[in-house]
């Protein structure tokens, strides 16, 4: 009867205007067997006259099925100036094999998820994966993300050590700073940016933020919550110990001034604690050594004075490159051609309308020669040199090199169509009862070959409960390594969780709602259309006919970084499944 006895004596405190429990509404409140982790909170209200705000409750299946986006935390609204410090049991699947299953806090401005003018800052899960997509977000700058614990892949050993009593805070209390920590002590997981991040409210005079919690596989018991005004939580300051210079050029046109020369260039700052950061030149200090006033090497010394937070450092430091100032160039020429000089290119009903298509002229292997006014030669990085784009059709055509305004060359490459050959598959992708998470499951591997068009057929049931909860195309290596992931809803990253940059667009919304197209994809025919354009680029067309009946397109065109000798891909799932 202890249990009995501690539930029925929380609630009569309740109704004498203490806070009211969550966990005393509904069916358990009389069962005896209550779970252990309620009783303990109970016996921590009786024991203590001032503490948290007593928040009990439990989100996420408890058979660990839940999918991403699916069940949520309460929404917390942090004022400036204030702290939210939440206490839980995270419950970790002792069966899991990918580390994501965990939870992740979302941070938002101060609207509900489905409200008008819903906007996200980012997104941190508990776990750390550099190479993976363990925070995502415009407004997330991973280089401020420090963990205890790092997996390399999605399917490194050691969740279970994320699981147990965890306690979270999101501290605004220091101006020009925002802070979050997710520790269970055994694993610190803290996001230190040194400024705050803008208004994203529709209404300047509000200042909140939100925040809130969602799980993938996992669940979670609410145990308490508070809204403070102490930032206790926000570490000390760290001082600069090092740095290394990056975007040096290699070579400075003479007359050219210092900091001119210098605009491109970051450096990667080692702080106390093995915190880092990258920093634009605006923020360094540069000197050249013995001058710039005549052609020959030098010695560029940047200077760094900031500590992590932007305040003044102890005592600065210093970093080194060499670099040379030169005459300026008059010719170039091209003495060892491209790699590849034939360029592919489909055309699907997602392109079949679309007018200027171009291709990316791909340098790899071809060697510069630059001449300078004093007569002297020097091999130019392809890097320094610029190109123009190539029509995407057949024939020949060619690409100017441009060095310096008025120094250009040429190169001749040669454009046909692809020819499209389809893959047979016969396997599900996916949970059936569409619970499998995002890139929870993979066909298989499938290689496009240079100058191939590889097209898959298959049918596409989403749990239709947001626009991701459809099939991903995802570019791999032959290693299995991933170039990027491509939704069905125009949206895509890298490896390296940074949205793409390359040309996308779809007609999902041109001639009805988000929504409407979200339901017509709920046994929607799909067929998914990659090429190997031979550029070091790929391109992923795809072609949605909904349940409607009314065909839909989508494309990713020039995704580049692609080793055209390693190109494969897989479709994989967020809340969905996929029959071949």
């Amino acid at each position: 009867m202890r249990h009995l006895n501690k539930l029925l004596c929380a609630c009569s405190f309740a109704a004498l205007g203490l806070p009211a429990l969550t966990g005393c509404e509904g069916g358990e409140l009389f069962e005896v067997n209550a779970p252990d982790w309620i009783s303990d909170k109970v016996q921590d209200i009786e024991d203590s006259e001032n503490g948290n705000q007593e928040d009990i409750y439990t989100f996420g299946s408890t058979d660990y099925s839940s999918a991403f986006w699916t069940e949520f935390s309460k929404y917390y609204v942090i004022p400036d100036g204030k702290i939210w410090t939440a206490e839980f049991e995270l419950h970790i699947d002792p069966n899991a094999t990918n580390t994501y299953k965990n939870f992740a806090l979302v941070i938002t401005n101060d609207v509900d998820r489905d409200g008008e003018g819903y906007k996200e800052y980012g997104v941190i899960r508990y776990d750390h994966q550099p190479s993976g997509n363990s925070e995502w977000g415009s407004y997330i700058n991973r280089s401020y993300v420090q963990s205890t614990l790092t997996f390399e892949t999605d399917t490194d050993e050691g969740l279970e050590k994320l699981g147990g009593k965890v306690t979270l805070t999101v501290d605004r209390t220091v101006e020009d700073f925002f802070a979050v920590t997710m520790t269970n002590g055994v694993v610190t997981k803290t996001y230190e940016q040194p400024y705050e991040w803008e208004n994203l409210n529709a209404e300047a005079s509000n200042t909140n933020i939100r925040c809130f919690l969602v799980v993938e596989g996992s669940y979670i018991d609410f145990l308490s919550s508070k809204i403070g005004t102490t930032g206790g939580n926000v570490s000390a300051d760290k001082n600069p110990k090092s740095m290394v210079l990056q975007n040096v050029p290699q070579y400075v046109d003479a007359g050219t001034s210092l900091e001119e020369a210098m605009a491109g260039v970051t450096a990667e700052v080692t702080f106390e604690d093995e915190a880092t950061k990258i920093v634009s030149a605006s923020e360094l200090s540069f000197t050249a050594i013995p001058d710039m006033d005549t052609p020959g090497v030098k010695t560029l010394v940047a200077a760094y004075n900031k500590t992590f937070r932007g305040e003044n450092c102890d005592a600065p430091i210093m970093a080194y490159a060499n670099f040379e100032v030169v005459e300026k160039i008059v010719s170039i020429a091209v003495t060892t051609q491209p790699t590849h000089t034939t360029y592919y290119y489909y055309t699907s009903k997602a392109t079949e309308g679309l007018d200027g298509r171009t291709l990316a002229f791909d340098p790899t292997g071809m060697v510069v020669k630059a001449t300078d006014s004093s007569g002297k030669t020097r091999v130019l990085d392809n890097s320094q040199l610029t190109f123009s784009s190539v029509p995407a059709t057949e024939g020949s055509h060619k690409v100017t090199i441009t060095a310096a305004e008025g120094v250009t060359a040429e190169v001749d490459v040669r454009v046909s169509e692809s020819i499209s050959s389809s893959i047979r598959y016969t396997e599900t992708v996916g949970a059936t009862d569409k619970t499998t998470g995002f890139l929870g499951a993979y066909s298989d591997n499938f290689k496009v070959e240079v100058g191939e068009t590889k097209s898959i057929k298959f049918t596409n049931y989403t749990n239709l409960q947001a626009n991701w909860n459809n099939f991903v195309v995802a570019l791999k290596r032959n290693d299995n390594s991933l170039y990027y992931w491509l939704r069905a809803d125009n949206y895509g990253r890298d490896a390296a969780d940074v949205e793409i940059a390359f040309a996308h667009s779809g007609t999902q919304w041109v001639n009805q709602t988000w929504e409407e197209w979200l339901q017509s994809m709920n046994g929607a025919e799909v067929t998914v259309y990659v090429t190997n354009c031979g550029n070091g680029t790929a391109d992923v067309q795809i072609e949605m006919i909904g349940n409607d009946g009314q065909l839909d397109t989508q494309y990713y065109l020039g995704a580049n970084t692609i080793n055209p000798e390693d190109l494969y891909f897989a479709l994989s799932v967020d809340g969905c499944y996929l029959v071949f």
